[in-house]
């Protein structure tokens, strides 16, 4: 094909004017033309026909792209017009199909996974996903079609973790990439589970348990607590008593609000909202816990949450608690999870029914109907366990010195 080109120069591009017109036409030669608006913007276009059609195409905006930029973008169309294929129709279709491959990327699927299940989470493990998924996948990986994606490109994506030496952070990570992948095979955009065939890939990592004391340590440590207030504040101590009592994980403890509490029924009801499996949770209250709650709404001064913390419009801080217990002397030695512990393993060695304390745990079922009716499971019996449990940390606290476990508000 012979083509008349190179009719404009750099100079000319730069000082051409629409002449007046809204728009001006400068040919440059092979279908090229630099479109002059009247307010100045200039624009690269292409003619061409195509089965008897005159079309036109976008090649960019000058002088972003510049004389020599416009004419190497009109050789490679023309090439494909030369190849039967039409410029535009391809661009089009290039369209399509990234918008497909966005719609089908690890980052896209993913992200529509983490939604369905978000709502069924506490916020805290909610947060923890997203940001794994953010942190270490989805720069790598992220943009990539999830169908395209093989076993060792996954294994790359997750390695820095290790040269971190966070073992236990790239073992959640590859669990969480396996949740995706099997919503992707659900859904139709992948056929396999790549977190599968990367078992024994990842250095091993042994789960560390949160810290708890032994039991025949737990004695000392109601004691310490008892006497908090010679180093730390009321409240804190007050909160360390009532977990004792009640063994309910930390974050449901300090999010307590007043109206969750029916004290002539003497129950607790944490609501769905606040638990781990999104089921409502009864707390049976014993008169122990009862006399702690007394002795706080006389302290407390007021407010919504039973535990404020310093702007009373929150809650006191998650961490508390557990710096509470380092000024004890209990830091690698006790958390406030190891209460959980401490009591599972008591009330088992006690002869409680293993269904009855399981309960209590709120180590409840997954099955969202299920669990609905199980929040009052067992219910009498664990009445009867929360009352021995308290009486048995009151006189486990008794042992030596006559210090009661829990203070009557004056």
């Amino acid at each position: 094909m012979s083509i008349n080109l190179n009719l404009l120069s750099d100079r000319e591009c730069r000082n051409v004017t629409s002449e007046g017109r809204e728009i001006r036409k400068v040919h440059d030669g092979g279908g090229l033309y630099l479109w002059v608006y009247r307010d100045g913007r200039k624009y690269w276009r292409l003619r061409y026909s195509i089965a008897g059609v005159e079309k036109s195409l976008s090649l960019g905006v000058y002088p972003a792209i510049g004389l020599k930029q416009a004419r190497k973008r009109r050789d490679e169309e023309r090439q494909r017009l030369d190849a039967n294929l039409d410029p535009a129709a391809e661009r089009r279709a290039d369209k399509v199909r990234k918008k497909v491959a966005s719609a089908n990327s690890f980052e896209a699927v993913a992200r529509e996974w983490y939604g369905k299940h978000v709502k069924t989470w506490v916020r805290g493990h909610a947060d923890d996903v997203l940001r794994r998924l953010e942190r270490n996948v989805f720069p790598t990986l992220g943009q990539r079609p999830i169908s395209a994606i093989d076993a060792p490109e996954l294994l790359a994506a997750i390695r820095p973790i290790e040269e971190r030496e966070a073992h236990d952070l790239a073992h959640r990570v590859l669990q969480v990439c396996g949740q995706v992948f099997r919503y992707g095979i659900a859904t139709g955009r992948c056929s396999r589970n790549l977190a599968s065939d990367l078992r024994g890939a990842l250095t091993p990592h042994k789960k560390k348990h949160q810290a708890a004391v032994r039991a025949e340590e737990f004695p000392e440590l109601l004691r310490a607590i008892a006497g908090y207030e010679a180093i730390g504040d009321r409240q804190t101590r007050l909160a360390l008593q009532l977990l004792t009592l009640t063994f309910t994980r930390t974050n449901e403890l300090i999010g307590a609000t007043w109206p969750e509490f029916d004290m002539d029924a003497r129950v607790w009801v944490v609501p769905a909202a606040r638990m781990k499996m999104k089921t409502e949770h009864l707390v049976p209250l014993s008169k122990q816990a009862i006399a702690i709650l007394e002795e706080i709404k006389s302290v407390g001064g007021g407010g919504r949450f039973v535990f404020p913390g310093r702007g009373r419009e929150k809650p006191m801080s998650n961490n508390t608690l557990l710096f509470a217990l380092y000024r004890l002397g209990y830091k690698g030695k006790m958390t406030g999870h190891g209460f959980r512990a401490v009591a599972s393993t008591m009330l088992n060695e006690m002869g409680f029914r293993g269904d009855v304390v399981e309960r209590q745990l709120a180590h409840s079922e997954r099955d969202e109907v299920r669990g609905a009716y199980n929040r009052a499971e067992y219910l009498p019996e664990r009445k009867k366990m929360m009352q021995q449990w308290a009486d048995h940390v009151e006189k486990l606290r008794l042992g030596a010195d006559v210090i009661p476990l829990y203070r009557p508000a004056k």
